[in-house]
């Protein structure tokens, strides 16, 4: 691609985001060595930097765009790189605001290149810098400078980069536009880890220092990584030095996103291990799963949570693999079927096989072994997760389709939201015998439903509260009162949707609400022996990792590969009679054998 078409690209990318990127003031970048990018000044100015470094060498009267003579292109000049591009943005109305400066690193004696600088800048005195244009371009002068008391005899828009640790209040501080340090003058830091602390406060001593004199700081030659970044942004570097900008930029602007303190903690249930893993009949099962919720959620969750969770207490557990029939990765839809049918589906198919036969479901199957049934989910009822244990259709978004089936199903409890998809469905299921409750308090009789939420429910941070405890709670005390053995699946479904929009905020709050159902569950089969609980999820979400933390304040960082779901195994716990049985490596339908395995052990038809 040539250099008009690269150009053209980046003017056109520049429309849609780089007035965005200009906004962001919550960090800025310098770009290092701006010239050797593939399309100079435009990568820096998409990246929002504020900081633009030229290397020019005088040569004939011309400033050249190069860091030694060996690599002079005659076409690249300071003007073609960077004040004509400048211009054209201006006129083009693509910069509407010059919130960056241009660094010139002077390669060649500074007081030649400096009077062909101030020569070529007379054609571009509109846009400069002045006391009546403070929104001008400023040009900040590096690398061969002028002596120090000759600063205050070039004009106005000309600062210079001040390189020492020797600073006072005798310096011309009206001429310095920022204080430069080699960064291994203060460390040998590789910007992987953490920098050794004696380094890391000799740096963060040279910033505050400087910051003392009100002037901004930035290193060369220091790492450039994300670790890099982060590092020097805490610290307060007020250009952050990088050959990286849009990387750069991208992830520091999202720092905000990823990184979260938790403040709402909970106490966690000590569990009695009575029975656990002990071979005794099983009465009860209760499936509970934690949409999207892989390992890097849980640890974010245990890391911001004093680091112990309910679900960390448990001594069993195991592997799922959540590969779909006609896809490597699942959606809830044929991983949740994979848990209630023991059978794999295409993706998008609810109780189906991947021809459309219908598949017998777990409260199905179980209703013909006296057992009753029922489903909690913080998603709407329509859910793929809920639905895939009722529900027999091959497209899990055509709720009407969906819905027609909760008043067929087995089922003896259901609670949930998107009430609004039941509207056409409320005289069947009043004729399938289903109380439609309007409190969890009032979950009384032999089949009773209660719809949370006319559509979707909140987040827990939007205000949801502890709706998930209590319908729990409810539930089980609705179980005890039948006196029968029950089956009952819990759905934490936004744990997912902090995945897909790569909230930490999100994924931390919904696994810890989930964390403390857990708990109330774990100590329901202490209560109960012959309970068995398990949980798990029906896929990860996000390609989640931590690269950072601190437990000591409940922080963590977490990174993104996807906005989707990944294949990934995730983690089975179990606690309780025959717990045991569920360690292991396996295919996310073996949860439904191993579960029928035992309760065909124990229980008649």
């Amino acid at each position: 691609m040539n250099k008009i078409l690269i150009n053209s690209f980046f003017i056109s990318l520049i429309a849609v985001f780089g007035a965005a990127a200009q906004e962001q003031k919550d960090f800025s970048l310098h770009s290092h060595n701006d010239y050797l990018q593939t399309v100079p000044f435009w990568t820096a100015f998409s990246a929002g930097a504020n900081s633009i470094e030229v290397d020019v060498i005088l040569k004939e009267g011309r400033l050249m765009a190069a860091h030694e003579a060996a690599s002079i292109n005659s076409d690249q000049t300071i003007e073609s790189l960077y004040l004509d591009p400048i211009t054209k943005g201006i006129k083009s109305g693509l910069i509407s605001k010059i919130d960056f400066h241009l660094l010139v690193d002077l390669k060649t004696e500074a007081y030649a290149s400096l009077e062909v600088l101030l020569e070529i800048m007379k054609d571009y005195e509109y846009m400069l810098y002045s006391s009546g244009n403070p929104g001008g371009l400023k040009l900040i002068i590096s690398g061969n400078r002028p002596n120090p008391e000759d600063y205050s005899k070039y004009p106005e828009w000309m600062f210079f980069d001040y390189q020492s640790k020797e600073l006072g209040k005798g310096l011309p501080w009206e001429k310095i536009g920022m204080v430069s340090m080699s960064f291994r003058q203060f460390s040998v830091w590789n910007g992987k880890g953490r920098m050794v602390e004696e380094q890391r406060k000799a740096v963060q001593d040279f910033i505050d220092l400087v910051h003392s004199f009100d002037k901004p700081v930035r290193f060369w030659g220091s790492p450039d990584s994300k670790s890099a970044w982060k590092a020097f942004y805490e610290m307060g570097e007020d250009y952050i030095n990088t050959d990286h900008p849009i990387a750069a930029a991208e992830y520091l602007s999202k720092l905000g996103q990823n990184v979260y303190q938790n403040t709402n903690f909970h106490e966690v249930y000590y569990p009695k291990f009575d029975v656990d893993g002990a071979a005794t009949p099983v009465k009860n099962v209760i499936l509970m799963i934690g949409d999207g919720n892989g390992l890097a959620q849980i640890s974010a969750a245990l890391f911001a949570n004093d680091n112990q969770l309910n679900l960390t207490q448990l001594k069993n557990m195991g592997m799922v693999k959540t590969q779909a029939a006609d896809d490597f990765t699942t959606d809830s839809a044929a991983g949740a079927t994979a848990y209630a049918t023991g059978e794999k589906t295409n993706n998008r198919a609810l109780g189906v096989d991947p021809s459309g036969k219908e598949l017998a479901n777990l409260p199905d199957i179980l209703d013909s072994y006296g057992f009753s049934s029922g489903i909690i989910t913080t998603d709407q009822l329509t859910g793929a997760t809920p639905a895939s244990f009722y529900a027999h259709y091959p497209e899990r978004d055509d709720s009407d389709h969906i819905a027609a089936y909760l008043s067929k199903s087995k089922l003896d409890l259901f609670v949930g939201g998107g009430k609004s998809r039941f509207e056409k469905e409320m005289v069947n299921l009043r004729n399938a015998e289903f109380t439609l409750v309007e409190s969890l308090e009032d979950l009384k009789g032999e089949r009773v439903g209660y719809f949370a939420a006319e559509y979707s429910l909140p987040k827990v941070l939007d205000g949801r509260g502890d709706y998930l405890l209590k319908s729990t709670n409810a539930a089980l005390k609705f179980f005890e009162k039948k006196k029968s053995p029950f089956f009952l699946m819990v759905e934490a479904a936004n744990i997912d949707s902090g995945g897909h929009s790569n909230s930490t905020s999100m994924i931390v709050s919904e696994m810890l609400d989930f964390d403390q159902v857990i708990g109330e569950v774990i100590r329901f089969a202490d209560e109960n022996p012959g309970t068995l609980v398990l949980i798990t999820a029906d896929h990860e979400t996000g390609g989640v990792s931590i690269p950072q933390g601190d437990i000591a304040s409940q922080t963590v960082e977490l990174a993104y590969h996807s906005d989707d779901h990944t294949g990934i195994m995730v983690p089975i716990f179990a606690y309780g009679a025959h717990s045991g049985d569920f360690r292991g490596v396996y295919e996310n339908t073996e949860v439904f054998h191993k579960i029928m395995k035992l309760l065909k052990e124990y229980h008649q038809k």
